[in-house]
C-alpha cells in the first residue's frame, strides 16, 4: 500500500508564505520523481514543480522565483516552499510520486491540500 499524505495548506494573505509537505508511505515502492500539481476551480490540473531523484527541478513559469521544491529522500518527503503568494495561486495542491513498484512503473497522487490566497 502506497499513500501520499499532504499537509501545510491554508488561508493566507497575498505576499505571505506557506510550506507544503508530502510524505510517501511505501512498501516496495522505489520513488523516482516527485512533484506538485494544482487545480483551481474550473481549470485543469497543472504542473507546479517537480524534482527528480537526482535533485533536478522544473517549475511552471508562473511560480519561478517564488516557489521552491525540495525533497528529503531519507524521509520520503517532498516540500514546496511558496513565497510571495498571489490570489491566482489559490487552488488545491496535489503531490505526485512516480517510481517502481515490484518492477512496474506506477504513479501515485495525494488527496490534495487547499491553498487560499486572499487579496
Amino acid at each position: 500500500q502506497v499513500q501520499l499524505v499532504e499537509s501545510g495548506g491554508g488561508l493566507v494573505q497575498a505576499g505571505e508564505s506557506l510550506r507544503l509537505s508530502c510524505e510517501v508511505s511505501r512498501s516496495r515502492f522505489t520513488i523516482n520523481a516527485m512533484g506538485w500539481y494544482r487545480q483551481a476551480p474550473g481549470k485543469q490540473r497543472e504542473l507546479v514543480a517537480q524534482i527528480s531523484i537526482a535533485g533536478s527541478t522544473n517549475y511552471a513559469d508562473s511560480v519561478k522565483g517564488r516557489f521552491t521544491i525540495s525533497r528529503d529522500n531519507a524521509k520520503n518527503t517532498v516540500y514546496l516552499q511558496m513565497n510571495s503568494l498571489k490570489p491566482e495561486d489559490t487552488a488545491v495542491y496535489y503531490c505526485k510520486a512516480d517510481g517502481l513498484l515490484v518492477g512496474v512503473w506506477v504513479d501515485y497522487w495525494g488527496q490534495g491540500t487547499r491553498v487560499t490566497v486572499s487579496s
